[in-house]
């Protein structure tokens, strides 16, 4: 079967017979996927034409009976024919069944012989292409929309024809023929210059110089009368020649002769080789393969821009590709390094890469304009017509790669830069990928084919210790590799040793080259960086924590956030940064170690130390701005101002400070050790007591014991009793939280007989408050007593309400777990009406205390009630260590009840939390009362 529209609408079975296609809807629609064969064409797409712009109400049912009829016509293959594809159907139709994708056939071919300069077979190719058209395209097909959206196209590709094969023509010496079929075309075609060129061509051709030059007149009036604008490159050098008498276009079969004898050009094969051990990037390469374009004169430039940091593989990806899939690209593969990131060369001028191309194409070194923009002239015109991947590497900026995109479809453009060549993407339609370090699974795999699967098996765990040290990028752990391979008889674990000390890492991860040395590649990026950015780059690498916000970044440069905003943003789209998150930022360990290096190198020891302190400043300001509103009640610690530089932005209120503490958490912990490496030491103790809320409500208990230790430390160092006092207090709360008791017990006695020495009844009644706690934790209410006791007592001295109410509720819970109900109710509700109307958390804990009592005195419905105001009350506070233990209690008063579901439900909830919060026993006790009540 044989489908024809260029021309009348036409179905031409194997047999010759020529099938009608009846009703005019049926011929817009077969018209339609006729123009976009094998590719699924969207129901509103095909009702728009149906219907010529307006389709009615209901027109996809519509369509659906148009194309069971259209597959009838289509017999006896139809229903395979026409398949539904989404969003609408689709046409199969193979190359030689279609007169447009035959025409489209000949045409390339016609275009690779003329590159080859097979001017007979050029010109035999286009005629055959050209004959297969039998009229204008569509004119029997009654759609206004496909015929304003095709016809100028086709029409396109049919003068570009046109010009090929008069281009052979006059290649083969038909000069004095071609000069009325050329008047005639620049008369349909005024505007069309290379129409003009090729008449005068002829004219010059055939000896007529005079009528030649007056084309040449002809074309210039045209041109400045319709567009106001003088000949093109093409034309002025023509009429130069012509007017300088030219051997060359004055004696053209001399120069047919000549042209015979010099052999074709080359087809360019530039890519280079292809890396031994490609490992992984599967997503990418599906996204890259993606991009092929369709063998069609008909499209668009694909462009794809390659982006990540320094050392991840873009080149070896982009190479790798190009490998694969150049037998999709018949006339060649080209490759220029435009030198953007280079140590020892500038980046490479559009001009320059132009004429490297135009070498490659065969163009001979005295063809090529000596103008910028004759050459770039000269490099559309030869790209045009040819299938060719364009592999631009290392780019520097959009600007240099934007003079090197072909004028013409049918070509698939792949750059690589360590900038993301945002205005590429947003003006030139370029598909942005961006690269990203190795897995684990595919940097143990690079090892693996590097160094042989039985001697990574024999490293054991050295081998994931090398993948981290070599944050899984590409280049490294081929450097890694590459060390390890000279001697083979080194052992991974030896390298591993040399490579644990960050400030040698990058220093062992060389091989003498500049190209394969971490250290010197990073600095190619670092080197383009303004001088902001370069200053952010290095302080960044001293900021405690894995990430880091913009206004952490503000305070450890000492400038207004938006001038460190600007700085960031270079740094992200050089990729020297990643913003992982809106607002965070952070980099692998490789740069982080660069980033020091520069700080230290460039940076003196005092202005080191300054960036460092106004970070901590930050981080232990804000956090305690954030306590305060987490727990508003909570005694508060006296801070000195921070230091000058240091930028400051107010939380709103608790659950935005909560926020805050999750995504701040770990840079706060690391602010502290960087603290006490420093010296800082009352910095150190108070950034512990700023976490102690949010880490008590998190659940991070072990976190909690490492920072009250380092408190501990550094508070022996302090003048201040009470800042000891308080360290050994909270550190011994710490330990029996997660079950450590004697430690627990070492601690609170440590922190009772400081406090008893300096007489201090404030500081002794927290002590002895805490001490209350930590015995109850381990069961021993009958020693915990005496200690809740004695804290009234001395709290009631002090006329602090608040805290007297915090210590009512400890007598009761602990008269409570001795059984002493009606004393523990009085005390706990004394303890809830003195409690200030605004203090969440303590009234939570609280209604906790009151449902234990009413569970424990038979009022399971009313202890059902109490544990649920509380749990309201911690969820919304975001304390989820709270929230467990609360979970933990209400199961107990439904099992009463004989609600076993529910108590199920809350003792799962508790036991998911438990476990995530590490807290093994309480999880394993929860399990317990599950099995009881035959739970999972």
């Amino acid at each position: 079967m044989r489908f024809v529209l260029l021309g009348p609408l036409g179905l031409i079975r194997d047999t010759g017979e020529r099938t009608s296609v009846g009703g005019t809807r049926l011929r817009v629609l077969l018209a339609a996927l006729l123009l976009k064969p094998n590719t699924p064409v969207s129901v509103d797409e095909l009702a728009d034409a149906v219907w010529d712009g307006a389709p009615p109400a209901g027109a996809a049912s519509t369509l659906r009976g148009h194309v069971l009829r259209l597959r009838r016509i289509l017999e006896p293959d139809g229903a395979n024919r026409i398949v539904a594809r989404d969003p609408g159907y689709l046409l199969r139709v193979a190359n030689a069944e279609s007169d447009v994708l035959e025409f489209q056939r000949l045409g390339q071919r016609a275009g690779a012989a003329i590159r080859d300069q097979a001017w007979a077979d050029a010109a035999a190719t286009a005629t055959a292409a050209l004959a297969l058209w039998q009229g204008t395209p569509l004119a029997d097909v009654p759609c206004q929309t496909l015929r304003d959206a095709w016809i100028p196209r086709l029409d396109q590709v049919r003068v570009q024809a046109l010009e090929s094969r008069i281009e052979a023509d006059l290649r083969l010496g038909g000069h004095d023929e071609l000069i009325p079929e050329l008047r005639t075309l620049v008369a349909e075609h005024p505007l069309r210059e290379r129409f003009h060129a090729q008449l005068m061509l002829a004219l010059a051709g055939a000896g007529r110089q005079a009528e030649a030059l007056a084309a040449y007149a002809d074309a210039r009036r045209v041109l400045i009368d319709e567009l106001g604008i003088e000949p093109g490159h093409e034309l002025l050098e023509l009429q130069g020649r012509i007017f300088a008498g030219d051997a060359e276009l004055l004696s053209p079969l001399r120069r047919t002769s000549e042209a015979a004898s010099v052999s074709a050009a080359p087809v360019p094969r530039q890519l280079p080789a292809p890396v031994n051990h490609f490992v992984g990037r599967k997503p990418e390469l599906k996204a890259l393969a993606e991009l092929l374009p369709e063998p069609a004169t008909i499209g668009l430039v694909v462009i794809s821009a390659i982006s990540g940091t320094a050392g991840v593989g873009k080149t070896a990806l982009a190479v790798h590709w190009g490998h694969q899939v150049a037998p999709h690209f018949p006339d060649g593969q080209l490759y220029v390094n435009l030198r953007g990131f280079d140590p020892s060369h500038s980046p490479l001028a559009p001009a320059d890469a132009h004429r490297r191309v135009l070498e490659a194409l065969g163009v001979p070194p005295g063809r090529i304009p000596a103008d910028p923009e004759g050459q770039a002239a000269l490099y559309r015109s030869q790209l045009a017509g040819r299938r060719l991947l364009i592999l631009l590497d290392n780019a520097r900026t959009a600007e240099q790669v934007r003079p090197l995109l072909p004028g013409a479809p049918g070509s698939l453009v792949i750059v690589t830069s360590r900038d993301r060549l945002g205005g590429l993407v947003a003006l030139d339609g370029a598909v942005p990928l961006t690269l990203d370090l190795l897995t684990e699974g595919e940097a143990l795999d690079l090892l693996t084919r590097r160094l042989g699967p039985e001697r990574v098996h024999q490293a054991g765990p050295a081998v994931a210790e090398l993948i981290r040290a070599c944050a899984r990028l590409p280049l490294a752990l081929n450097i890694a590799a590459a060390q390890a391979a000279l001697p083979p008889s080194r052992p991974l674990s030896e390298l591993v040793e040399e490579l644990r000390d960050t400030r040698q890492r990058l220093d062992s991860l060389s091989m003498g080259d500049a190209t394969a040395d971490v250290r010197a590649v990073f600095s190619w990026s670092y080197r383009a960086l303004s001088p902001d950015a370069a200053r952010t780059f290095g302080l960044l690498g001293l900021a405690p924590g894995p990430d880091i916000s913009l206004d952490a970044v503000a305070s450890l440069t000492a400038q207004e956030p938006a001038r460190a905003q600007r700085a960031l943003a270079e740094l992200t789209r050089a990729h020297l940064l990643t913003e992982h998150a809106p607002g965070r930022f952070s980099f692998h360990d490789l740069l982080r170690a660069y980033a020091a290096d520069e700080a230290r190198r460039r940076r003196s020891a005092a202005e080191q130390e300054a960036a460092l302190r106004r970070v901590c400043d930050f981080y232990l300001h804000v956090a305690q701005a954030g306590d305060r509103l987490v727990e508003p009640n909570r005694p508060q610690i006296e801070l000195e101002s921070p230091v000058a530089g240091t930028w400051l932005r107010p939380l709103p209120d608790g659950p935005a400070a909560m926020a805050w503490f999750d995504a701040e958490g770990q840079n706060i912990v690391a602010a502290q050790r960087a603290a006490a490496s420093c010296g800082w030491h009352a910095v150190v103790w108070q950034l512990a007591w700023t976490l102690t809320t949010s880490q008590r409500r998190q659940g991070r208990l072990d976190e909690q014991i490492k920072v009250w230790r380092c408190a501990v430390d550094s508070a022996a160092h302090l003048a201040d009793p009470a800042s000891l006092i308080r360290a050994h207090m909270h550190l011994g709360r710490c330990y029996s939280a997660v079950g450590r008791h004697q430690e627990a017990i070492a601690n609170l006695n440590q922190a009772l007989a400081l406090a008893q020495q300096h007489d201090d009844p404030d500081v002794e009644a927290t002590v002895q408050l805490t001490f209350t706690r930590v015995l109850g934790q381990n069961g021993d209410f009958r020693r915990a007593l005496p200690h809740a006791e004695r804290t009234l007592a001395l709290i009631r001295g002090l006329g602090q309400p608040g805290r007297e109410a915090g210590a009512l509720n400890t007598v009761g819970w602990c008269a409570a777990k001795l059984g002493h109900y009606e004393t523990a109710r009085a005390y706990c509700q004394a303890a809830l009406d003195l409690l200030p109307s605004d203090d969440s958390n303590s009234k939570a804990s609280y209604l906790d205390s009151l449902g234990y009592i009413e569970h424990g005195t038979g009022h399971h419905d009313l202890a059902v009630e109490r544990y649920q105001q509380a749990l309201s009350l911690f969820r919304a506070l975001g304390a989820d260590s709270d929230c467990a233990d609360t979970l933990d209690n209400l199961g107990h008063p439904y099992t009463a009840l004989g609600q076993r579901e529910r108590a199920r439900a809350v003792w799962r909830q508790a036991l998911e939390l438990y476990r995530r919060q590490g807290r093994g026993e309480d999880a394993e006790r929860v399990q317990r009362q599950l099995d009881a009540v035959g739970g999972e």
